[in-house]
């Protein structure tokens, strides 16, 4: 099982809509990047606004950034778009055979191992914020020697 998309898609829209900071980043124009439906990035962008890392206006077509890049991390995006709760990345088997070594205590010794695991990710998307992976995405495309074309 892998982490859900809508963090990757969090954060393509939070990306996208920096770099289009002179246009209108309609939920439409969003989706056409993400090549997603306009209803899963309302979705998105609902749980990314709730979280206080976009704002709209009702009336108004488009979406914009509530905070500076360098203020939203990755695991701002991470929490906002609730990929998983805490301390639950890892699922753990249920019903384990009581009369087996193993069995009766694997839970309990792996818990403490997928805690740990869950922190160092997390400490890991605390390290990185929008304004890194809009600066590496400006140099991949001007390596590619694109010029930031949708």
């Amino acid at each position: 099982m892998s982490i859900s998309s809508r963090f990757a898609v969090g954060i393509h829209i939070l990306t996208l809509i920096e770099i289009n900071k002179n246009g209108v980043s309609t939920s439409e124009f969003l989706a056409d990047s993400v090549n997603t439906n306009p209803a899963l990035i309302r979705k998105i962008i609902g749980m990314l606004g709730n979280a206080g890392l976009v704002k709209t206006r009702p009336g108004i077509a488009g979406v914009e950034l509530e905070k500076n890049l360098s203020d939203i991390t990755l695991l701002d995006v991470y929490k906002a778009v609730n990929v998983v709760q805490d301390n639950e990345l890892f699922s753990i088997h249920e019903n384990p055979n009581p009369d087996c070594l193993v069995g009766r205590n694997i839970q309990d010794t792996i818990v403490q191992q997928f805690s740990l695991a869950q922190g160092a990710l997390e400490k890991a998307l605390e390290n990185v914020t929008l304004e890194d992976i809009v600066r590496d995405i400006i140099k991949i495309d001007k390596l590619n020697n694109n010029m930031l074309s949708n």
